[in-house]
């Protein structure tokens, strides 16, 4: 079984666990003996079952099993010690077990709680929370059961549950502070100042534009979606105006994989202010790295980028030689982009298609009709392509991928989920059965360019129960906390840094760090074995393990988070800082 399939079956056997026992206890209270008996039993199976999948979990990895060995397991076996010999002693009187039932019960789903709410890290003060929940809901039904304990029985459990909580809550020691984010400061102005070769102006507002044949409400770039293609060539200066005409949250523009200064990323209450209603700001850099790139509006983001405040940043070597084709998909008011293209092309023409993934979860690609090579992942060229067919790519939220091809004589079509989107002339090819490429293997390999690591970071990607707000929230976590709560990662100039990333959860992460590519160094403890991959955004997906690394080259304030936009909203969003 995957790690993932590890962590869904165990989440199954604690509910059938906590289910039976409560359902036993219930059962036994109303004198149902048949009915209690077997709820137990299905109960007591479960809990042993998990034992199971806790060690499989734990030889994956400790971040998956921590608190289903520290909490869950002493909880289970003190459900099974109590809950056990009762039943075994149980004779004429069924309803005699109905708390020790319960107890189990209230053990199993303190348990279940403790991984659903919090998750990782374990901590003492969370398993103390748990046994003070278990302790006192005990207790209640104890005394709606009129099972009359002794006084000494009652005030252990009142001593108990008090201790536990206030240890659990922190109230028996002073509280700590929670560590502030070291980037309080002005925001950077540093830009280069040479003079501009290449000028573009921007101009965010609402719009309607037509999509598949339907008028949509959307927040444009120039009132197209998406906004206008921005082109250079390597050597010249960009300079972009981003004006905002309308859009009340504000806008910003993020250049997505091109590693700009920090002055020019454009997030906001990192780098810049966002531009509000009347406002501008005046963006440059040198277009020094080629590649296939996409710019979008950091604030606000989950919503501006879904509206449509998005578009295309290519930058070529030189003069565009054959035919080169940018394809962003996007979901517009849950309709797809682009529309279906139709183009001629003679036979030999060298073709490149530019794959830009600009959605917040994962497409599938797959080119019917020819070989095709993946040139470029991310902006990066890739070391030793080989010719592949018939085999689908799986592009994540942010993702980047160049396919290029000689056009055959034959017509070649591109397919998005099993939607054409681009051809060449008629014709259909099903392409749902084709294989994967693993883009992990897939290249010439070459030596890592480091042989130590300065820095050594583990990001634990989960979801949690959120109460530094106003109101609580059930946010996407990073080591067990939320945005803005996150320590940052703080690293000095030319640390070589290495990422461990462990996603728990049971939905994909698409990560992205601001303002680096990163190299992957290995997933799930298999080492990469293909061209050196270097990516700016990558699906971490339930239960893996990715090993990434990359030299702090580009000083500042840094956001660092899951690409799909939502759950960066809800949390997962961190910052990398420059001491």
């Amino acid at each position: 079984m995957t790690t993932a399939s590890l962590l869904a079956a165990d989440l199954v056997l604690t509910v059938l666990a906590a289910a039976g026992w409560l359902g036993g206890g219930a059962a036994a209270a109303a004198r149902r003996r048949p009915l209690a008996l077997a709820l137990a039993a299905v109960a007591l199976l479960a809990t042993l079952a998990r034992a199971s999948t806790v060690v499989a979990l734990a030889r994956a990895g400790w971040w998956f099993a921590a608190e289903k060995v520290v909490v869950a397991a002493p909880l289970s076996l003190a459900a099974v010690a109590v809950a056990g010999p009762r039943l075994l002693r149980a004779a004429d009187d069924i309803r005699s077990v109905a708390v020790p039932l319960l107890f189990a019960g209230y053990a199993v789903s303190a348990a279940l709680l403790v991984t659903v709410l919090h998750g990782y890290p374990v901590s003492a003060s969370v398993g103390l929370l748990a046994v003070a929940g278990v302790v006192a809901a005990t207790a209640v039904s104890w005394r709606l059961l009129d099972a009359r304990p002794s006084r000494t029985v009652s005030r252990v459990a009142v001593a108990v549950a008090v201790a536990a909580l206030l240890a659990g809550t922190g109230l028996a020691v002073t509280p700590g502070t929670a560590p502030a984010a070291p980037h309080e400061h002005g925001y950077p102005q540093a830009r280069i100042s040479d003079q501009p070769t290449r000028r573009f102006t921007l101009t965010a507002g609402t719009a309607t534009v037509r999509v598949g044949g339907h008028d949509v409400a959307a927040w444009a770039f120039d009132a197209q979606v998406p906004g206008p293609e921005l082109t250079a060539t390597v050597g010249d200066v960009v300079e972009v105006t981003l004006r905002n005409r309308d859009i009340g949250r504000g806008v910003t523009l993020h250049w997505h994989g091109y590693d700009v200064p920090n002055g020019q990323d454009g997030v906001p209450g990192v780098t810049q202010a966002a531009v509000l209603p009347g406002q501008e700001f005046v963006y440059r850099f040198r277009a020094d790295q080629a590649g296939t790139y996409w710019y979008h509006t950091h604030s606000v983001s989950d919503v501006g980028v879904r509206m449509g405040l998005y578009g295309v940043l290519v930058v070529r070597p030189g003069p565009a030689t054959g035919l080169d084709v940018v394809v962003p998909v996007h979901t517009l008011a849950d309709r797809p982009l682009p529309d279906a293209r139709v183009e001629s092309v003679e036979a030999g023409v060298p073709v490149r298609l530019r794959l830009i993934n600009t959605d917040s979860t994962t497409h599938r690609y797959a080119l019917a009709g020819t070989d095709f090579r993946v040139a470029a992942i991310d902006g990066h060229e890739l070391s030793g392509p080989t010719p592949v067919r018939d085999t689908a790519v799986l592009i994540p939220a942010g993702g980047r991928y160049d396919l290029v091809f000689d056009a055959p004589a034959t017509p070649v079509a591109l397919h998005v989920d099993g939607r054409r989107v681009y051809s060449t002339g008629a014709g259909s090819t099903a392409t749902d059965g084709w294989p994967v490429l693993d883009p992990l293997s897939y290249g010439r390999p070459a030596p890592a360019p480091w042989s130590r690591f300065d820095r050594d970071f583990t990001l634990v990607l989960d979801r949690g129960l959120d109460l530094r707000g106003l109101l609580p929230r059930y946010a996407h976590t990073v080591n067990g906390a939320a945005d803005p709560d996150i320590p940052p990662q703080v690293v000095r100039r030319d640390d070589v840094v290495r990422f461990t990333i462990v996603n728990r959860s049971q939905v994909v992460h698409p990560w992205h760090l601001h303002g680096h590519h990163v190299l992957v160094l290995a997933r799930d403890r298999r080492p990469a074995t293909g061209s050196p991959l270097w990516l700016d955004s990558f699906d971490v997906r339930p239960g893996e393990v990715w090993e990434v690394a990359f030299r702090a080259d580009n000083p500042g304030v840094w956001a660092n988070h899951c690409h799909n936009l939502g759950h960066a909203d809800a949390g997962m969003m961190l910052h990398l800082v420059y001491s």
